[in-house]
């Protein structure tokens, strides 16, 4: 292989644990985009990563022609334009529906997730409080989903890419907590969604080691309450 062909690569740096990561994972395989994917110890964060997001020094990073694209979201939105007539689109082409797509994954960084995850690292009052949050918020994007198959559709876009780690997160806090969240009698709509979501093609192979997973968020949850004591 030449340089210009080593050049040319798509390159993904990441680790598999990260939802992040794997939601630009997701979109690459919605675009049929082949890419090198090199695992990061964040530990001990490699010269080229640094090199590459010097600003957060954080995965994941997508190399494109030797140029480097940080920050998850963005990462999916040049996905989708680069690889314009791949696959499936990602966000719609519409400039209002473009617009509200963004609302949305936006509302789940910001109102959605917080609650949650204050839900699961609290006990007692403020863990109760955090839980109706938390309700709140769920029914206002179960309202959104509305019987639709994804938030996109009838195919997985842009919102499901960015609430996609909820599918199988939400029923691991479940489990550790030992409280339900998400009820197929309250949420039907986002119940289906979570499994749509983890049987897609698209999805289905590449989901983080879960039995793992749930031992490292119980250690985080144990952190936390030992903190608070």
């Amino acid at each position: 292989m030449n340089h210009q062909d080593e050049k040319d690569k798509v390159k993904l740096f990441g680790i598999r644990s990260s939802p992040y990561v794997l939601k630009v994972i997701w979109a690459l395989r919605i675009k049929g985009v082949k890419y090198d994917y090199i695992e990061e110890d964040l530990g001990n964060k490699s010269d080229l990563l640094l090199e590459y997001n010097p600003v957060h020094k954080k995965v994941p990073v997508l190399v494109y022609q030797g140029k480097p694209i940080a920050e998850s979201e963005v990462i999916l939105e040049f996905i989708d334009e680069a690889w314009k007539h791949c696959g499936d689109p990602i966000l719609p082409e519409d400039p209002y529906e473009r617009a509200m797509t963004r609302f949305w994954a936006r509302f789940g960084s910001d109102k959605l997730s917080p609650p949650i995850w204050k839900w699961f690292t609290t006990q007692g009052q403020e863990q109760e409080d955090a839980y109706a949050a938390a309700i709140e918020q769920l029914l206002v994007l179960e309202k959104e989903l509305c019987g639709k198959r994804f938030f996109a559709g009838e195919k997985i876009g842009f919102v499901d890419l960015s609430l996609g780690s909820l599918a199988y997160v939400i029923p691991i806090y479940e489990e550790i907590t030992g409280v339900k969240m998400i009820t197929e009698e309250t949420f039907p709509s986002l119940t289906a969604w979570m499994g749509n979501f983890q049987s897609s093609p698209v999805v289905k192979d590449h989901l983080p080691p879960l039995d793992k997973l749930q031992l490292r968020y119980q250690a985080i949850r144990e952190k936390f309450l030992n903190s608070k004591n």
